[in-house]
């Protein structure tokens, strides 16, 4: 896997090439760029995919020890992976992480033409909903983490609302979601990274205010949300919309939060749409 040496830390990740407009897609907590391989299938063909592997759990080369992996830390290594490798005009895509409204309040959009948002962190919802609320008092507890990821080693355990169980309406692949954990699972740095992130959430009122910051945004934009969503709101789809200037919003029935699990084949119709319609 291709890696890129940034301020933090070696980030891994991959890249289909070719000569297509550029599509850089982003995972949320304790997953990897994976969660979007079977969108990368249907829209490689025409398009440049380019998925990191963010410092959020599932990477497996731990950033450095003074490194901010706070949500604006992460969205500025963001910024820096689009930086180093070159890339302009891109259309940057997100699942579960919440990235896009700390990117543009802090000015760092140069690179990015296009905004694909799907279910995620909006608002005030940080951390988001059941099992963020779970990942966040486990992390206050000395050893938490530990305990609370060697319990998903029980393929039961992963259906559970506080766990995974709310995240995707269809089981994840064993195998796949064995491959999210398993940096967790076998390194304390790994779980160090994680920590610092899950408990970096701002006041609300910072929140909020980055999310006003997308107004601001004059790129084309498609927020695309699942309508059975229960731990990232529909509702947040919707006035995300109204908060970027001529958004398009679709809601994808028969899914949960991760829509490129639950529903890919449908999300990449909408995204392919989008791209070629604001080409």
């Amino acid at each position: 896997m291709p890696e890129v040496e940034l301020s933090a830390g070696v980030v891994e990740y991959e890249d289909s090439g070719g000569d297509g407009p550029v599509l850089v897609l982003l995972h949320g907590v304790a997953m990897d760029g994976s969660l979007w391989r079977k969108v990368v299938a249907e829209l490689c063909p025409d398009y440049r995919c380019v998925v990191p592997t963010l410092p959020l759990g599932g990477h497996r080369r731990p950033m450095k020890p003074d490194a901010d992996l706070s949500v604006l830390g992460v969205a500025r290594l963001v910024a820096e992976f689009l930086e180093r490798l070159d890339l302009h005009d891109v259309a940057l895509a997100m699942n579960d992480w919440g990235g896009a409204q700390a990117l543009v309040a802090d000015g760092r959009t140069e690179r990015i033409g296009r905004l694909v948002i799907t279910s995620c962190e909006a608002f005030d919802n940080f951390p988001p909903g059941l099992p963020g609320s779970n990942l966040v008092a486990s992390a206050k507890v000395p050893g938490g983490l530990t305990a609370a990821f060697t319990l998903l080693k029980l393929r039961s355990m992963r259906r559970l609302p506080m766990t995974w169980g709310w995240m995707s309406k269809r089981p994840v692949d064993h195998d796949v979601m064995d491959g999210w954990f398993r940096p967790v699972w076998e390194s304390a740095e790994i779980r160090r990274d994680l920590r610092k992130y899950v408990l970096s959430a701002p006041p609300k009122s910072e929140l909020l205010r980055w999310a006003e910051k997308l107004r601001e945004f004059e790129g084309p934009a498609l927020v695309a949300w699942a309508a059975e969503d229960k731990v990232m709101p529909p509702e947040h789809g919707r006035r995300l919309a109204e908060l970027l200037p001529g958004a398009r919003h679709v809601e994808i029935p028969d899914s949960y939060t991760l829509i490129p699990e639950d529903r890919p084949a449908e999300l990449a119709a909408h995204m392919a749409e989008f791209l070629a319609r604001t080409a």
